[in-house]
């Protein structure tokens, strides 16, 4: 590229770096001045969090094939190890701080979410999204010292609002979804069970899969198995 690189083209260098892992571009967060910002590794507060992911299954190829490759199948936590392979070489190329949800200290990756794409927590505890619905996650995130164009939040209606059956709530079958949020502990004990290991160890959370928004961006039956089984530890 030539001329002098513009705010946009690191957006559009980004995804293009990304999009071989099936890694998006999810949004972009401007940190204002006074507001707590993530700090960058020569010690700066970031002015722009990239927040990158998953929709629906798109990481899950790359993911496979990477982890077949090697010997220890990428150890105790594979999905987090991938996430760092591939998005700590993209940070050092883009000059940027890389971060992850899995390590301390724990950035809001949740408040990033909801500023940058204006979602809301289901009764699942996880976000859901208008098109993906509960079918997407957020792999890393990339702080940068410059100000890139902020994502406009957009002004959607929260898909739990008009769905009146909520069938997440009459579906799960250890009764770990309430209105008042998600309930670790029965959840884990229900898939040590014979009904559990039949059920959503096997073909993913009955109740994530009763939600009726973004179905066609379901994970393959492989990919939750695997959630499941990290859920079940």
């Amino acid at each position: 590229m030539t001329g002098p690189v513009t705010s946009n083209d690191v957006l559009i260098e980004l995804r293009v770096a990304l999009a071989p892992h099936g890694v998006f571009l999810r949004g972009v967060v401007s940190v204002a001045d006074g507001e707590t910002a993530p700090v960058l590794k020569d010690g700066q507060a970031a002015r722009s969090v990239v927040l990158l992911g998953n929709a629906g299954g798109s990481i899950w190829t790359e993911f496979e094939r990477w982890r077949n490759s090697l010997p220890d199948r990428g150890g105790e936590n594979p999905l987090d190890l991938w996430s760092k392979v591939v998005i700590e070489p993209v940070a050092t190329a883009f000059g940027a701080t890389a971060y992850f949800p899995s390590d301390p200290p724990w950035q809001p990756f949740q408040q990033w979410a909801m500023q940058a794409e204006g979602l809301r927590l289901s009764p699942l505890g996880i976000l859901i999204h208008p098109e993906y619905g509960l079918w997407h996650g957020y792999r890393g995130a990339l702080g940068f010292a410059q100000a890139l164009p902020p994502t406009e939040s957009p002004n959607h209606q929260h898909p739990c609002d008009y769905c009146a059956d909520r069938p997440c709530l009459s579906s799960c079958p250890a009764q770990a979804v309430l209105p008042s949020g998600f309930q670790v502990a029965p959840c884990r004990a229900h898939l040590k069970t014979r009904e559990g290991q039949a059920g959503c160890m096997a073909g993913g959370c009955i109740a994530r899969n009763a939600c009726p928004v973004g179905t066609e961006y379901c994970y393959p039956v492989e990919q939750l198995h695997f959630h499941m089984t990290a859920l079940s530890l």
